[in-house]
């Protein structure tokens, strides 16, 4: 098969940015949001009309799944395109919408919000509401913390030209970004900030890696000011809301919406921190194979090629065939999906200028199908990439036929599916390996996954912390800024590295995004709770897959508490759980410290 690998977007709105049928979905979705926001305000919850009930969740339904059809669309658009000035408009377009439906939504809230406990509960038992009891609970309960309706709606509005526009501002700025590179022949190039990274974290030259790091820290302290302007101001403006909320724990927002306690969240942090040493000593090991004392921040994801190894690389094609594969033997109907994702040109892999760095995988809820963005580079880490995203789009999948409520999955339980298709992946690759010095490659490329996972995301969360409690009191200097980030790394690292990235802040897109605030921890979890999940998979094989699937389904309709002890028979707030995803982490380690031995 010759997959294509610039996506299809046209079978959504043909025309990109220029299409008609996206403008026409743009005006239906105004004329939705009125009739939404009218069926609320007829609203009469002491009457406890079920019915009435459902046809307001109806309304919301198709306005919700008309803002993220438009919006993944548009998303979609500037990804491919940072220079895309209509789409840039149209998303200014949608945006501005938002402030409307979001007043409706929060006099639904709040009149639900405004029902008698006793009455909730019995109400609740209702049939029709028993699939989305849960979800609607959670409602009631956001609509109790709510300020009046048109206190809310000047939030909403003001977020337009606030929230949003800051986290806009920095997609601005990282379009302008490039980072110049002497090819082999002399010729100078400039570099995509996604090029850029993907060749100075993959490179197998380590003096290319080591030119390339120093140019990518120096372009983005060139513009440290306006990225720190803009991190200010973003979770500034979050602060202050969260503030006259009366909400003074800034982990509350993002511990709710992933429907995760914090001493869950508490208990998981403390046990990787216990387990740290061996992943110190296994980047130590890789540094001194390519001939360091110490592992310097760019040769954290490069490859180890050890004697005459020739490292293997994928063509897409290849990628593609090797995921259908080895998914099938864990899941027929993984597999099957996976395939029809490549053959209906599903994901945006071409390799070119003027694309977004990073990858992710976007949802179009009125036509049940997902995109894939990212940059393919032919790597082994790349074929990881690709089939983490087709975890994320597998798990949307099989809930289309969900209540549109249902279908609202958090974060961490979505890193979930996408780490256990990647896990396979990796487990795949290493049982190909013929060589000693190719196991030892693979073994690190799974690896690189955990060093991310404990220690490049336990940076950010620190970060993230540090820079909340000094937001706080006031603005922080894009200085102040970069001395946190390092002492952060220092932190997760055990101060272990040759060398930092201080600039990393502003680097990574994570910590500008408008929706949910500690955009980090739920990777960490999805890492470890799809170990427990792959643990299980292995054990039944084929068998599993039902299972499997019925876990993905109840992601949005229980805690994630309630969720590992439905599916898993585990208690989240206790180490133990933790720990044995650690433990089968730590073997390869044990691994890879035994089998590099005799190289150093």
């Amino acid at each position: 098969m010759n997959y294509a690998m610039s996506w299809d977007l046209d079978s959504i709105f043909p025309g990109g940015s220029h299409s008609n049928k996206l403008q026409q979905r743009m005006t239906q979705l105004d004329e939705q949001i009125i009739a939404y926001h009218q069926a609320v305000q007829a609203f009469q919850p002491e009457k406890r009309d079920t019915d009435e009930l459902l046809t307001i969740l109806k309304w919301n339904t198709k306005v919700s799944n008309g803002f993220e059809q438009c919006g993944s669309f548009i998303e979609a658009l500037l990804s491919a395109d940072v220079n895309d000035t209509k789409a840039k408009l149209l998303s200014g377009d949608l945006t501005k919408k938002i402030p409307e439906y979001q007043l409706a939504s929060t006099i639904f809230s709040k009149k639900l919000a405004q029902i008698e406990d006793t009455t909730w509960k019995q109400w609740l038992t209702e049939p029709k509401l028993e699939d989305i009891a849960f979800r609607l609970s959670e409602i009631r309960r956001d609509g109790s913390k709510l300020l009046s309706e048109a206190e809310e709606n000047i939030f909403s509005t003001l977020s337009l030209d606030g929230l949003n526009a800051w986290s806009q501002h920095y997609d601005t700025i990282v379009a302008s970004i490039t980072v110049p590179f002497t090819e082999k022949d002399g010729t100078t190039v400039e570099l995509s900030a996604g090029q850029a990274f993907n060749k100075m974290m993959g490179d197998p030259d380590a003096a290319v890696r080591a030119a390339l790091f120093e140019k990518w820290e120096q372009a983005w302290s060139q513009k440290a000011d306006l990225f720190s302007d803009t991190l200010n101001h973003l979770d500034g403006f979050r602060l202050s809301t969260q503030k006259l909320h009366g909400i003074d724990n800034y982990l509350q927002e993002p511990l709710e919406y992933n429907r995760l306690k914090q001493e869950t969240l508490e208990t998981m942090w403390a046990t990787i921190q216990k387990n740290k040493q061996p992943f110190v000593d296994y980047l130590t090991r890789k540094a001194q194979l390519f001939g360091n004392e110490k592992m310097k921040w760019q040769d954290q994801d490069a490859p180890v090629i050890l004697g005459d190894l020739q490292e293997r690389t994928y063509t897409f094609d290849e990628a593609a065939a090797f995921i259908v594969e080895n998914f099938r033997e864990f899941s027929p109907k993984m597999a099957d999906f996976a395939q029809s994702a490549f053959e209906k040109s599903w994901i945006e892999a071409e390799d070119r200028s003027g694309k977004r760095p990073g990858g992710y995988c976007t949802s179009f809820p009125e036509s049940q199908e997902s995109r894939i963005f990212m940059t393919y580079s032919n790597s082994i880490n790349e074929v990881a990439t690709v089939a983490h995203e087709l975890g994320h789009a597998f798990h949307s999948d099989n809930m289309w036929d969900l209540p549109s409520l249902n279908q609202e999955y958090a974060m961490n339980v979505a890193e979930t599916a996408s780490t256990f298709a990647e896990l396979i992946v990796a487990d795949a690759t290493l049982k190909k390996a013929q060589t000693k010095a190719e196991k030892i490659n693979l073994l690190d490329v799974k690896m690189q996954n955990a060093i991310a996972m404990f220690m490049n995301i336990h940076t950010r969360y620190i970060f993230e912390n540090h820079f909340y409690r000094a937001r706080q009191k006031g603005l922080v200097s894009a200085e102040q800024i970069s001395e946190m980030m390092v002492d952060a790394q220092k932190e997760s690292y055990l101060d272990s590295l040759d060398n930092y990235h201080p600039h990393f802040w502003s680097a990574k897109l994570h910590f500008f995004i408008d929706d949910v605030p500690f955009y980090n921890f739920p990777y960490t979890f999805g890492y470890l709770f799809s170990m427990g999940i792959y643990a299980v998979a292995n054990e039944q094989g084929a068998s599993f897959e039902d299972e499997y699937i019925a876990l993905l389904r109840d992601t949005a309709a229980m805690t994630t508490e309630e969720l590992a002890q439905k599916h898993l028979g585990v208690d989240l707030t206790q180490p133990d759980f933790w720990q044995a995803g650690i433990n089968k982490v730590l073997e390869d380690v044990d691994e890879f410290m035994a089998l590099t031995e005799d190289y150093l």
